[in-house]
């Protein structure tokens, strides 16, 4: 008769790393990766300058999205075996718009301990620096590519009062600020760039003032601010907040659009004004008015 050998449960840390300057490390951080079994990193070339700088000498494997499966069938292994595993993203704190996600969630399943060593943070740098209230805040990572993902999700945050914290590529930053003015309206931003970093700025105005002064695709990492919607707005009642804006026009020939789509795929005028009334916070009234008044144009 042959015994099992039991399971050793291992601990896999998520340690989060400077998003710039390499002073800003906790030592809790430096000493769990010197003690660590195995360090993961998303870019291994980017990672090593930063565990150079502190002498830590261990040669980081990757982990990334085209190999998390491979790897997380091997670090279940080696946690098993009672290891002690770390990871790391390029910068600040991993899994945020990093992989790792189902790594750790596997972990968690097979019973072994999961230890958050908290640091930087390129949300809460940004959004403490911004001027704009920090709570609540929303944050949605990078926006989707294709501008009728984008729209819809923007749509959806339109007229809650919670601010905005986005992830942004600089060369998309000119549509992407472009987008947040037609759709969210005129409102507070700010736009914090290569934070920490040597050429670190906050670049603080409503957002077709930013729009204007970022026509070009700037350099570094970009994190966006944007405020929330007022009260008014998120009490339901953007027909009135809209009034006399610049982003009345705006607002109103999307509705028409939508108006027009709806009615194209043959639904009804009821229908269209109940719809629309609840997404875009415009009186149903209104809707319906504009719903009769197209319908009978086309």
């Amino acid at each position: 008769m042959t015994t099992q050998k039991p399971v050793k449960s291992g601990v896999l840390y998520v340690v989060a790393t400077p998003i710039g300057n390499l002073e800003d490390v906790t030592l809790r951080a430096l000493r769990t990766l010197r003690e660590a079994d195995t360090i993961l990193a998303e870019d291994t070339r980017h990672s090593r300058v930063f565990l150079q700088h502190y002498a830590i000498l261990k040669k980081p494997r990757a982990l990334h999205a085209h190999n998390e499966v491979e790897q997380r069938a091997r670090v279940l292994e080696e946690l098993a075996l009672g290891a002690s595993v770390a990871l790391i993203s390029d910068a600040g704190t991993p899994l945020v718009s990093d992989p790792g996600v189902r790594l750790v969630s596997a972990a968690l399943e097979a019973g072994h301990r999961v230890i958050p060593i908290p640091g930087p943070s390129a949300i809460l740098a940004a959004l403490v620096g911004s001027g704009i209230a920090s709570e609540p805040f929303c944050f949605l990572g990078f926006l989707p590519r294709r501008k009728g993902p984008q729209r819809r999700l923007l749509e959806n945050y339109r007229d809650r009062s919670e601010t905005l914290v986005i992830f942004e590529s600089p060369h998309r930053l000119p549509d992407t600020l472009k987008a947040l003015c037609e759709t969210l309206g005129e409102r507070r931003a700010c736009v914090a760039r290569e934070l920490t970093k040597l050429h670190e700025e906050s670049v603080r105005g409503t957002l077709s003032e930013l729009s204007a002064k970022f026509q070009k695709a700037p350099r570094g990492e970009i994190t966006l601010v944007v405020e929330g919607a007022r009260a008014e707005i998120s009490d339901g009642n953007r027909e009135a907040a809209l009034e006399g804006s610049a982003a009345a026009a705006t607002a109103l020939a999307d509705l028409d659009q939508e108006i027009y789509a709806r009615l194209a795929r043959g639904e009804s005028s009821k229908t269209i004004a109940e719809a629309l009334a609840s997404t875009t916070g415009f009186r149903k009234r209104t809707v319906y008015e504009r719903v009769l008044r197209l319908r009978d144009e086309t």
